[in-house]
């Protein structure tokens, strides 16, 4: 009984690392494509287009 209770814990503790990393990897992603534009808008102003 106490080691089913210990893989139930691993797995659940598994789970909640496994989310976490793909939900960073995702805000990356966005952090990413927001300073993609910010770099385009300001290349924009430079040649005078804004």
């Amino acid at each position: 009984m106490k080691r089913l209770m210990a893989l139930m814990l691993l797995a659940l503790f598994s789970m909640g690392t496994l989310t976490a990393c793909n939900t960073v990897a995702g805000a990356g992603k966005d952090v990413k494509g927001a300073g993609e534009k910010v770099e385009e808008a300001a290349t924009d102003c430079k040649d005078g287009k804004c």
